[in-house]
């Protein structure tokens, strides 16, 4: 069965940097689109990223472009989110997620998705 684990959420001050990672298996991870959403506390799911299946088609939402990076290991079914510069408002549980197809959707998600790691970002 699929299996997402995230890790790497932590505590940090604004303007901090950290890496997030998602662990996969039960599935051919290089053969499908993954992505990150988050959820704010009181939110809903918000599209943070996407990155198709060979990792050479990717797009940010417009909050966090420039600040941060998605990336896959296809060797090692791991994704990772490379964020910068973060915010307060970048608070949120982080989920990876992974598309049904080797393309993502930007702005939508849809699929299996982890249990999340908490990111808190202090002014």
């Amino acid at each position: 069965q699929v299996q997402l684990v995230e890790s790497g959420g932590d505590l940090v001050q604004s303007g901090a940097s950290l890496t997030l990672s998602c662990a996969t298996s039960g599935f051919t991870f290089s053969s499908y689109a993954m992505c990150w959403v988050r959820q704010a506390p009181g939110k809903g799911l918000e599209w943070v990223a996407g990155i198709n299946s060979s990792g050479g088609d990717i797009d940010y939402s417009d909050s966090v472009k420039g600040r941060f990076t998605i990336s896959r290991d296809n060797a090692k079914t791991t994704l990772y989110l490379q964020m910068n510069s973060l915010k307060p408002d970048d608070t949120a549980v982080y989920y990876c997620a992974k598309y049904p197809k080797a393309t993502y959707q930007r702005g939508a998600f849809y699929g299996a998705r982890g249990q999340g790691t908490q990111v808190t970002v202090s002014s």
